[in-house]
């Protein structure tokens, strides 16, 4: 299931955002596969870790033979994970299932599953988005069960976390606010350590394409530049 690429030759895997990827401009357009094995996995330069539930992505991930090899591909290569992708990214996570929760551990924040609560409260929030292009432009977040990031835990040995985008503290329903504004972290909505990128919402549900830009000229592009 793979698409023609574009110079520069980019191999993006992914098991959701297909269209949007393809939407990109040409010049920085990737060849976009589905992984479903380790072998599909070398192929690629960078992977999407789509929304879903978390522990189910985990253990088909484990049955299929990919997990082991995604948590070393993952050291090495950009990865962006979104919703339940943010999850498997995170350092720690709260509120996991009951036999606990498998992680990649690539992102050093504690994140919380279904942050916001169950389906019937998904909800859109228009989202500030410095970090992208024309950041005058709000982005309508799409948010379905998202995560919470709950705290940053920066690391001296890890690459600085770069807020890329944030909700206003207004929209933070009372069960997640707090008088002393130690909510902070839970604005967050859109985060970059280095060569890993998650967002809690799902930007692949909206003709905006602005964040998986980003992920492809920051991350994924900037990774294949001879270092100096």
């Amino acid at each position: 299931m793979a698409v023609n690429g574009t110079r520069p030759h980019t191999i993006v895997g992914i098991l959701e955002h297909k269209a949007a990827l393809e939407k990109l401009p040409s010049s920085i357009r990737p060849e976009v596969i589905l992984v479903k094995t380790p072998e599909d996995l070398q192929r690629c330069d960078a992977l999407v870790i789509p929304g879903g539930e978390s522990t189910t992505i985990a253990l088909l991930a484990r049955l299929s033979g990919v997990l082991e090899p995604l948590k070393e591909f993952a050291k090495t290569k950009p990865v962006w994970g979104t919703c339940a992708g943010a999850i498997l990214l995170s350092q720690a996570v709260e509120n996991a299932k009951k036999g606990g929760q498998e992680l990649l551990g690539v992102m050093d924040i504690t994140i919380a599953r279904n942050g916001w609560g169950s389906q019937v409260e998904s909800f859109e929030a228009p989202l500030e988005v410095d970090g992208l292009r024309n950041p005058e432009q709000p982005f309508t977040g799409v948010f379905i069960r998202a995560p919470v990031v709950l705290k940053l835990n920066p690391s001296s040995t890890s690459p600085p976390i770069k807020v890329i985008a944030k909700l206003s503290p207004e929209l933070l329903p009372p069960s997640l606010s707090s008088p002393d504004h130690s909510d902070e972290p839970k604005i967050f909505v859109a985060l970059r350590q280095g060569l890993h990128f998650l967002t809690t919402f799902h930007p692949e549900l909206t003709e905006d394409n602005r964040f998986h830009e980003y992920f492809v000229r920051e991350c994924v592009l900037s990774s294949k530049k001879p270092q100096c």
